[in-house]
């Protein structure tokens, strides 16, 4: 089975860099998990009154208003089939500033949308389309777009004035032998709100299906995409 990325791109998949290519091409019948470590080279937030934006993303693990230089870091991909038996990956950052902070995402890709969605926090509140795209250096860019908002009965597009546009970028670097990240959230009017850049290693842990560990699983599954 071809991971969701892979499925997504299509034959650009192998236009990756082949360590991007190994990263983003397992899927949960390979019983395996990609965990990164490494440091931020720098966490930065936006003008002082992007910070409510900011304080109301930490409730759910979306955004955090911490900054810094030099951060621990790690991301920690998990393939597993979610409550909806959905192929999903997770992408679970930690980030240790003076306070801990975790940024909590789930992808799947939907047939009904043609496209990855992007689960954000740890209540999957937030289903955002993701735009794939190769960049020169052999790299993965994902760009988010229309956003949804979702909670028990209540469904509805989630206005851009009151999100964030995501611009994220991973690729490998041959010079250091090390994956790098560089993430930039905007919004339309506010500008600027959270972005972070830096590099880490990645090791690969044996996982046995359905056996995810339960500090990476949301609190709650979202059916709608």
């Amino acid at each position: 089975m071809k991971s969701i990325y892979e499925q997504a791109l299509g034959a650009k998949f192998k236009l990756l860099h082949p360590r991007i290519q190994e990263r983003f091409g397992f899927n949960s019948s390979d019983g395996k998990a990609c965990i990164g470590t490494g440091i931020m080279d720098e966490i930065w937030h936006g003008a002082i009154y992007t910070m409510p934006f900011l304080y109301i993303g930490s409730w759910r693990r979306i955004m955090f208003p911490e900054h810094g230089r030099g951060i621990p870091f790690t991301i920690k991909n998990y393939a597993y089939r979610d409550d909806y038996e959905r192929e999903t990956i997770s992408w679970i950052r930690t980030f240790r500033t003076d306070v801990t902070r975790r940024f909590d995402a789930y992808m799947i890709l939907s047939k009904e949308r043609n496209c990855i969605v992007d689960y954000l926090g740890t209540h999957q509140h937030l289903a955002v389309d993701i735009d794939l795209s190769i960049d020169e250096r052999g790299g993965l860019r994902l760009r988010s777009g229309s956003q949804r908002f979702y909670e028990g009965l209540i469904g509805f597009r989630f206005p851009m004035l009151f999100s964030g546009i995501a611009d994220v970028c991973e690729w490998y670097e041959e010079d250091d032998q090390q994956f790098h990240i560089e993430v930039n959230v905007r919004n339309p009017v506010w500008g600027p709100l959270f972005g972070y850049r830096g590099s880490f290693q990645v090791e690969w842990v044996p996982v046995k299906r359905n056996q995810i560990p339960t500090d990476i699983l949301p609190v709650r599954c979202e059916r709608r995409e």
